[in-house]
């Protein structure tokens, strides 16, 4: 079998795109650092990054809704090169973006045990165990195929807004009967500063939004794509935006901003919100949150294994990576090869991660790195839209330059050290040497290996 079967309906699209762009951690970032302006702040966010972002993958997924997204559209904008450039900065950056999530969640799955285990948040040994079984669990869902592995990113999906809305609830009937814990009127509504450590924040929650981009790469895997990926934009959009912005609004009712824990906020708003109602009966939701936290971020982890393991499939196809790569499992059909290569390179930074003092301050930089190396490919994508759109109108122009700034400013943002790095010049180096030595590497490949495709060599939609 030379196609990947096609398994993916609009349900399965918009609980993917929720699984994977939806971090309801941010919303404690959000509200911790910006207070009440944090809601006009995402609103901001979604107008310059998400609405154009959406506009944008929309139109392309219309153009060439096939496997591999973002590496088709800019290889059609910009040649070959260029298309393999994008893709391997945006796999590159995913190779981090995993071990960050599974040690996020593995916090979370001590906090859901109670009291007796919170303890267990600051053990590296049940840190890796959790973070590796759950890396594991993704990669084979996903190997078994799509059919398969979808589903832990549909309970991913589901196990996002659950939360969301158990927290949605809580906090509206603590609101109406105790009050919000955060005094809100129209001044603080607005930043009080625009510092560059508020910029900073800025772009983060910008990065909040990011992702849209990632179904399409599942193209060949999804039913009608073209008109399955345009109506799960529209439908996970509004949901999205929805619960970052009505998320953050019930935490500022829970919680005063300066107590919020940015790494288990959740879980202690929705202990707080319980406390305040005085319901006995209220007591486990606090668990119950977190437990449904730690399955929301493996089908996360699941969704940008899925997504980002169909750029080297097609890479591999197009002759810039090994030709393994473009293999599909005699059984399984699934691009298998880079789902292992995958979790094999994950499971080294998980480790990397958890051992050292000095090797954690690398892991920082590598990661902070990996942020400028997601926005290079988003980049590229507003570029291409705006090379390959159909309609050519101020508006859709419009659409393409304010995405592409947003992106521009996010990048630069990229290379601010946090405000505590003693050595601020030396973080920068690393950086900016991190960025240009894995893009150049990106470039040394693709200059090695891509050819034009043959009919052949390239799925088709």
């Amino acid at each position: 079998m030379t196609r990947l079967p096609r398994v993916m309906g609009l349900r399965d699209v918009v609980l993917f795109n929720i699984s994977a762009i939806v971090g309801l951690r941010w919303l404690t970032t959000a509200a911790s650092q910006f207070g009440p302006a944090s809601l006009s702040v995402w609103l901001v966010a979604m107008l310059i990054f998400f609405l154009p972002s959406a506009v944008a993958v929309r139109e392309l997924s219309e153009i060439d809704p096939g496997a591999g997204g973002l590496y088709r559209w800019v290889r059609s904008a910009f040649g070959p090169v260029n298309g393999f450039v994008a893709a391997w900065g945006y796999w590159v950056n995913n190779l981090l973006y995993f071990p960050s999530l599974l040690v996020t969640t593995a916090a979370i799955a001590a906090y859901a045990g109670g009291v007796r285990f919170v303890h267990l948040g600051d053990d590296s040994r049940f840190i890796a165990l959790v973070s590796l079984a759950g890396l594991w669990l993704a990669v084979g869902m996903n190997v078994v195929g799509l059919r398969v592995g979808k589903r832990l990113q549909n309970i991913g999906g589901h196990a996002t807004w659950v939360p969301f809305l158990i927290f949605m609830v809580l906090a509206v009937w603590a609101l109406v009967t105790r009050g919000s814990a955060t005094p809100v009127t129209a001044p603080p509504l607005l930043p009080a500063t625009f510092d560059l450590q508020s910029i900073n924040l800025f772009a983060t929650m910008t990065f909040a939004f990011a992702g849209l981009e990632l179904a399409p790469t599942l193209g060949d895997e999804i039913h009608d794509p073209a008109a399955t990926l345009r109506r799960g934009i529209v439908v996970s959009g509004i949901a999205i935006v929805t619960m970052y912005v009505l998320g953050t609004a019930a935490m500022l009712v829970a919680l005063p901003p300066e107590t919020v824990s940015i790494t288990n906020g959740m879980p202690q708003a929705t202990a707080a919100l319980a406390d305040r109602l005085g319901t006995r009966w209220l007591a486990p939701a606090s668990s119950v949150v977190a437990i449904l936290l730690v399955l929301g971020n493996l089908g996360g982890v699941g969704a940008w294994l899925a997504g980002s393991a169909r750029l080297p499939f097609v890479a591999g196809l197009d002759g810039a990576l090994p030709r393994a790569f473009g293999r599909i499992h005699p059984r399984w059909h699934t691009p298998h090869v880079g789902l292992l290569v995958q979790g094999g390179i994950a499971t080294l930074f998980v480790i990397a991660s958890l051992v050292g003092t000095t090797v954690k301050n690398a892991y920082l930089v590598l990661t902070q790195t990996t942020i400028v190396l997601f926005f290079i490919p988003y980049l590229y994508v507003f570029l291409a839209y705006l090379r390959l759109r159909r309609q050519r109108t101020v508006g859709s122009a419009l659409v393409g330059w304010i995405g592409s700034a947003a992106v521009l400013l996010s990048i630069v943002l990229g290379f601010v050290p946090p405000a505590d790095e003693p050595r601020p010049w030396l973080y920068e180096a690393k950086v900016v040497g991190g960025v240009i030595g894995f893009m150049a590497l990106g470039v040394v490949l693709a200059g090695r290996g891509v050819r034009h495709p043959t009919p052949a060599s390239m799925p088709q939609a």
